[in-house]
């Protein structure tokens, strides 16, 4: 994220910078309404225009390092360069044309203003939507994936050929099985865990029954988990 935002926090200085000296350097004997009401108005305009879209890429930059909020942050960097964009437009057009009426600048800045803050907002709110669901579902999903990875981190650790082939059905049944969960499912859950960690020592004690017989349990197990993930839906 640091390195990220310091790279655009420079562009973003020498663009400010640069407004700047243009504003301020042209003589008024070119620009008529140089420092006149309407002037002013465009000027501020166009900073906060600048200091909004700072503000946006602060957000969309402090979780760079999460690929999927960079994804749900898109929008808002997008609408962000494209109100700095129509506002710098505008802000200059405000600053440059002579005689305009300091409330017509004013009402048509706050406009956009108001337009582009209330667009922001509705992407920022539905990117936090769209993320706490992501979390629900990973949260929701975790016991069968964590479950799948310990069997195949089981598998690798078998030394009998046997026992490695009971282990890999389980894991496959496992893998295929409905990712889902539920409270509804914890009790069934709970006695697939301990059939696991029992499992887990038969295949340590090389004991092939015992794996034979432990991996048909939870077979079952996973079997009936499934049919009661369906029903739950």
């Amino acid at each position: 994220m640091r390195k990220g935002f310091q790279n655009y926090s420079i562009v973003w200085v020498l663009a400010v910078v640069l407004f700047n000296v243009i504003a301020f350097a042209i003589p008024s004997t070119v620009m008529i309404n140089k420092f006149e009401a309407s002037y002013w108005v465009g000027y501020v305009f166009v900073m906060v225009a600048f200091i909004g879209q700072a503000v946006c890429s602060y957000i969309f930059f402090e979780d760079s390092d999460n690929l999927n909020k960079v994804f749900l942050n898109l929008p808002i960097i997008t609408i962000s360069y494209s109100a700095l964009t129509v506002s710098t437009i505008v802000g200059i057009l405000c600053m440059i044309i002579p005689f305009i009426p300091v409330w017509f600048s004013a009402i048509v800045c706050m406009f956009i203003v108001v337009i582009y803050m209330a667009a922001i907002a509705k992407a920022k709110t539905a990117g936090e939507i769209v993320s706490e669901i992501d979390n629900k579902v990973k949260e929701k999903t975790l016991f069968i994936k964590s479950l799948t990875i310990d069997l195949e981190t089981l598998e690798m650790k078998a030394k009998n050929a046997d026992i490695k082939k009971e282990v890999s059905k389980i894991k496959d049944a496992c893998r295929y099985n409905d990712p889902m969960s539920s409270s509804a499912l914890n009790g069934m859950e709970s006695q697939i865990t301990m059939r696991f960690n029992a499992l887990e020592t038969a295949v340590e004690n090389n004991d092939c029954f015992s794996v034979k017989n432990i991996c048909e349990e939870m077979n079952v197990l996973l079997a009936d988990r499934n049919k009661k993930c369906k029903l739950l839906k």
